[in-house]
């Protein structure tokens, strides 16, 4: 499966001109969360740079994968992690923290249902972008074609991400 979804990664990223180096395509970090439904919770990542000051990484997503909703609190002394989402291809719909949208597009995940708790959309399209706030609940997930999303954040630290759903395992 892990296999499987890195060799799928990596021909979505050819086929929209997204040239990964040799060490980049023998380190995709297939995400399932340890919910063990990748096609529907789940998210590929290739991590550019992470360091004590930013992070750039690649995220893809596959049609209607969902990343699950969760924060990034702070850290010790250190503000959460801000991060700018730009779509590169694909659709891709983000909820957070706000006044919840009417109707949401985005099919939550079945038996996920009370673990999904913030509905504000924000719909991007290629070109479009936007900043989640440091500690700021989110989740967001791709139209039916999946989606490409170029990450720009403060450090990444993982293993702090608190999710709403306890059953989660992110590291």
């Amino acid at each position: 499966m892990i296999e499987d979804a890195a060799k799928k990664t990596i021909k979505i990223l050819d086929q929209n001109g997204i040239v990964l180096n040799k060490n980049e395509r023998n380190h995709i970090e297939v995400v399932d969360f340890g919910l063990n439904q990748l096609e529907k919770q789940g998210l590929q990542i290739i991590v550019y740079e992470n360091n004590d000051r930013y992070c750039a990484k690649e995220l893809v997503l596959f049609s209607n994968q969902t990343c699950p909703e969760h924060s990034h609190p702070n850290v010790g002394e250190e503000e959460g992690k801000m991060e700018t989402f730009r779509c590169r291809a694909g659709k891709v719909w983000l909820y957070l923290e706000g006044e919840s949208s009417e109707r949401i597009q985005a099919k939550i995940p079945k038996g996920s249902e009370d673990y999904y708790t913030v509905f504000h959309e924000i719909e991007l399209n290629p070109g479009d972008q936007f900043t989640i706030p440091p500690d700021t609940l989110h989740w967001f997930q791709a139209g039916e074609e999946g989606a490409i999303i170029s990450e720009f954040s403060s450090t990444s630290r993982d293993e702090f991400d608190i999710f709403t759903d306890p059953s989660i395992q992110r590291v």
